[in-house]
């Protein structure tokens, strides 16, 4: 609707105070309400502004979301994007309702986080019209790459020639300043020496020398940006992750991380966002400590959701070592989201297992009992900079199927029920769940990607052709086709239960450190699920008489169907990596 002449001022006051706070120490300081008046009208806010949602109206239990990027999936005569849309109808149409293509514009280097023009699709995926279709059918998720952009984009060359669009985008430093606080994800040096039309100048580059940081004191930047996240709104986008944001603003003498002015930028775009579009979301996509990774919510006022980053390392160590104190203890520790946030779980993605999550959870022992582990599987490891130059494991490498394959002792025979009952765990959290593609295909390492490319990342970035992909799909014998159809029967379940509603009441469990546990209630408490998981090679048993069931009610598992007569004296036998969901309300209950 369009906005009142009181409702406008209100939501440029707003904008003012976002800008003030951003540019408050900056060198250059802009004309807050000028610009506060630029943003609103690329945004278009001036002609039209939505009415805010009320908390959590924005999602449900039946939210379930698919990571991929563009050319996962190839097949004769067709551009990717239609092939990834044609598998989606026909395979995932009833169980995934939102999709998270990695970045699709023309990139250099980074398979797309190093952007060359933000405004097309990478002609080798397809074109505008075919995002557009996708957003039709399915709740698009894009990436707001905001940190960096390709030396190889039109706004770099400008800058070496020092004249044209965009020129004056680029983060510079002396390399005469002290800089050994940066915090860095990479072992690169920081700053790339580049011969310009001005002179020899020194850019920033906090991942690689094809990715330079942006300037955000330089407002034009900012407004840059703004007209990008107009265009993907105008094109679908429902969904923004702000990619690497943690890194976004520079301030000499300190860490260039987690910085005041960062977060108050992911306040200013969460709120020129949901006044354009009632429901469009921010996710922050922020790889580090728990803490620091939390404090991305704000007071609800940043991100509406945050990647549970701390969950893939921590539920693989549960895994592989049968013991799930270190998860048991993170889970107790979790605060609930707060109202109108959520949690996007996750536990394996385009990029590796992050090891920086789990700093202050796991101890530098156990990590690298699990690098050893995952080393035997077929994984690689990639580094960072610590201080004073150390160098440190930043991600382990490596498929999740081939990751659970076996446990610290070595391979096995539970592969399939320990990846099973991994993704079970994540289905049922608190939060939103995402299978990565090539999780949800029981896809294993790409050795010859990897070796090919000499990209660690590489090797979970498998590529399949479609016609073969199908056939593995419609084979029964197939694991492809087992773990495929047993996940899908999974989130059938999940989605008709009011208790896994994304901020539906959890609490943790203490049972032993081989059953991990969790209840989740449904807001209205008419509904509760008792999640139980046997995380180890062992058999277990429980008495139901732990939980605390009420006797009145009639207790039965949704995955297999079991009754329970007598919650005060029944046992049962848990088999290895097997998953219970135990409810008293019985929405719906099929065999997995």
């Amino acid at each position: 609707m369009k906005p009142t002449t009181e409702h406008l001022a209100s939501l440029t006051q707003k904008v003012v105070h976002h800008l003030e706070s951003i540019y408050a120490s900056a060198p250059r300081q802009p004309d807050s309400a000028a610009l506060a008046d630029t943003l609103l009208r690329i945004m278009r806010l001036d002609e039209h502004c939505e009415q805010l949602q009320p908390s959590n109206s924005a999602w449900s239990e039946r939210d379930i979301a698919v990571i991929t990027y563009g050319d996962t999936l190839l097949a004769d005569s067709e551009a990717p994007l239609s092939t990834l849309h044609r598998f989606l109808n026909a395979y995932l149409h009833d169980t995934i309702n939102t999709v998270h293509i990695l970045p699709f514009f023309p990139f250099c280097s980074d398979d797309g986080f190093a952007v060359i023009d933000y405004y097309q699709v990478n002609p080798k995926l397809g074109d505008w019209p075919h995002i557009q279709a996708l957003a039709a059918d399915y709740r698009l998720m894009a990436d707001l790459v905001i940190n960096h952009c390709s030396t190889s984009s039109t706004w770099f060359q400008n800058f070496i020639n020092g004249r044209g669009y965009g020129h004056d985008y680029f983060y510079t430093a002396s390399p005469n300043t002290n800089l050994s606080d940066v915090v860095r994800p990479r072992t690169s040096p920081l700053l790339r020496e580049t011969e310009t039309a001005n002179g020899t100048q020194y850019v920033w580059c906090t991942f690689s020398h094809e990715q330079a940081d942006l300037d955000f004191g330089n407002t034009a930047v900012l407004q840059e940006f703004v007209k990008i996240i107009r265009h993907y709104l105008d094109n679908g986008v429902r969904i923004f992750r702000l990619d690497a944001v943690a890194f976004l603003w520079k301030k000499l003498g300190t860490n260039c991380l987690n910085l005041p002015e960062t977060h108050e930028v992911v306040r200013l775009i969460r709120t020129l966002i949901e006044h354009s579009c009632a429901d469009a979301v921010i996710i922050t996509e922020t790889n580090l400590p728990n803490r620091e990774n939390l404090s991305y919510f704000g007071n609800g006022n940043e991100a509406h959701s945050i990647y549970n980053f701390s969950l893939p390392p921590l539920l693989l160590n549960t895994l592989v070592t049968g013991n799930c104190r270190y998860l048991k203890q993170w889970l107790m520790s979790m605060p609930p989201a707060q109202n109108g946030t959520f949690y996007f779980n996750f536990i394996a993605s385009h990029d590796g297992i992050g090891l920086r999550p789990a700093e202050g959870l796991l101890s530098e022992a156990e990590i690298a009992s699990l690098i050893s582990t995952m080393q035997q599987f077929g994984g690689q490891v990639s580094w960072r900079s610590g201080d004073n130059g150390t160098k440190r494991p930043y991600e382990i490498n490596i498929a999740l199927f081939d990751a659970l394959q076996g446990t610290t002792k070595g391979k096995d025979a539970f592969g399939i029920e320990r990846f099973v009952c991994a993704h079970a765990i994540m289905l049922a959290l608190e939060g939103i769940p995402a299978f990565y593609m090539h999780s949800l295909l029981a896809t294993g390492n790409d050795y010859p990607r990897f070796e090919s490319t000499g990209q660690n990342r590489a090797i979970n970035r498998h590529q399949w052709d479609y016609p073969s992909l199908t056939a593995a799909l419609n084979d029964a014998q197939n694991h492809h086709h087992q773990v495929f159809e047993r996940l899908k029967a999974l989130v059938r379940i999940r989605q008709q239960q009011p208790a896994f509603h994304p901020n539906a009441t959890q609490f943790t469990l203490h049972i032993s450190d081989q059953l991990f546990g969790f209840w989740r209630q449904s807001m209205d408490r008419r509904q509760s699920i008792f999640c139980i998981y046997n995380v180890s090679d062992e058999p277990h048993s429980l008495l139901l008489s732990n939980l605390n069931l009420i006797v009145t009610d009639d207790w039965r598992d949704l995955i297999s169907g079991q009754r329970y007569d007598d919650p005060m004296m029944d046992r049962i036998d848990i088999a290895p990596y097997q998953t219970l969901w135990i409810t008293n309300r019985h929405v719906t209950e099929q065999a997995v």
